[in-house]
């Protein structure tokens, strides 16, 4: 991986991290170096005023009441949604689905869609690069439906064999459920021609992009993607909050995935008549709180601009990159052409959960494990990994931390 450090956008990384009190903390002694951002990022301190904000002086339920706290409380969370629009490019506010995370975004198109239109023999294309979320929903249909899974692979370098993803389409094909960005190994699909492919072929497209939409600037329409999920918590956001982007045509033919209040618009014991997109599928009391909290954090991002933040993390993880190669003993699990900022590896010897306590004595936070995407472990025929993930309040000096850390773990097990 090379880049051109002088092409990258200048941010001023010391004072955004001042936006980030919990970078301040000292753990076993030592100044956090937080590199687990692929799992949560850290929270800016706009976004935690604003939740702040809404309990003290909006708080209460929306949408029905006519008083001024909930009149409020509909209106910013709302406002949210559209705010959530406008950051996907998404062509209208109904088409904005508040879900709790990507996970149920999955399951709410595998229900809404999978259930209701896929039958025995149809056909679901994934790729071997997948988080559990977006394999374990299509499994579960398969084995209620008879739906057939294929898998498209992948090379030693974590890239999607292109050729035999086109394999993979017949005339049974009724869905490709993609990630944007591996988890596991930062790779970078390729999905817009994936998108143009199955489309060509009249097949719908579910993007996750959870691991892109805090990286780099997500349009909907341009993909022309048919669902888009991302989670708030992976972008400055509180957890709990999620959004699947749906095609309206898509939402208005789907089944609702949960039944309630909310989603109705008259109820009787012989019959219920669901309520219009989006709210057909937002049965309850939503997370208002944390909905006004990713409105938040998408303001704080696009103060930034998610273009510089995107240059910014490649330059940080090429110099990881670069500096990791050079030591001995340590081998990079995955090295895609275009990745984002993930860099999986193992220490020659050393199981992944010792390189990580580790590190944890020395302020160093990263993962450990099989990152939800056990099939991608199987591919590279490792256990686990250890995975340092980057985000735009990251910084060199860290970087330099790390790799000072991983010597001392090949120090103490040689």
């Amino acid at each position: 991986m090379s880049v051109v450090l002088a092409d990258a956008p200048v941010l001023n990384v010391d004072a955004i991290r001042r936006d980030f009190p919990i970078l301040d903390l000292v753990v076993n002694g030592k100044p956090l170096v937080y590199l687990d951002n692929a799992a949560s990022s850290q929270m800016p301190q706009a976004v935690i005023e604003r939740l702040v904000h809404y309990q003290q002086h909006e708080h209460a339920n929306i949408h029905r009441a006519v008083h001024y706290l909930s009149e409020t409380a509909t209106r910013e969370f709302e406002g949210a949604r559209e705010k959530v629009r406008r950051f996907l490019n998404a062509k209208e506010a109904r088409e904005i689905i508040f879900t709790r995370g990507t996970t149920e975004a999955i399951n709410l198109v595998m229900h809404g869609y999978g259930r209701a239109h896929l039958a025995a023999g149809d056909e679901i294309i994934l790729s071997s690069l997948e988080h559990h979320s977006n394999i374990v929903p299509w499994q579960m249909l398969a084995i209620e439906k008879g739906v057939v899974l294929r898998v498209i692979p992948m090379n030693d370098e974590g890239e999607l064999l292109q050729e035999a993803f086109r394999k993979c389409f017949n005339a049974n094909t009724r869905l490709l459920a993609l990630t944007h960005v591996s988890n596991a190994l930062g790779t970078v699909n390729p999905v817009q021609a994936m998108i143009d492919h199955a489309h060509s072929l009249g097949v719908p497209v579910l993007i996750d992009g959870a691991q892109a939409a805090p990286h780099k600037a997500v349009d909907v329409q341009a993909l022309d993607c048919d669902f888009y999920a991302f989670s708030g918590h992976k972008l400055c956001g509180p957890t709990g909050i999620g959004v699947l982007y749906g095609k309206a045509d898509w939402l208005e033919a789907m089944q609702p995935y949960q039944g309630g209040g909310d989603m109705i618009l008259s109820v009787t014991f012989e019959k219920t008549d669901y309520n219009v997109i989006p709210y057909k599928f937002e049965a309850g009391t939503p997370a208002i709180a944390a909905a006004i909290g990713l409105g938040a954090a998408i303001d704080y991002l696009q103060s930034i601009g998610l273009e510089a933040i995107e240059a910014y993390e490649h330059e940080l993880l090429a110099y990881a990159t670069e500096r990791m190669k050079a030591m001995d003993g340590i081998r990079i699990i995955g090295q895609a052409k275009e990745k984002s900022a993930v860099l999986s590896f193992e220490v020659s010897g050393v199981h992944p959960h010792d390189v990580g306590t580790i590190l944890n004595d020395e302020g160093i936070a990263i993962r450990t494990g099989h990152h939800c995407a056990q099939p991608v472990m199987q591919r590279f025929h490792v256990p686990a990994t250890a995975r340092a993930s980057f985000a735009f309040y990251n910084t060199r000096d860290e970087v330099d931390r790390l790799m000072e850390g991983i010597a001392k773990v090949r120090e103490i097990f040689a």
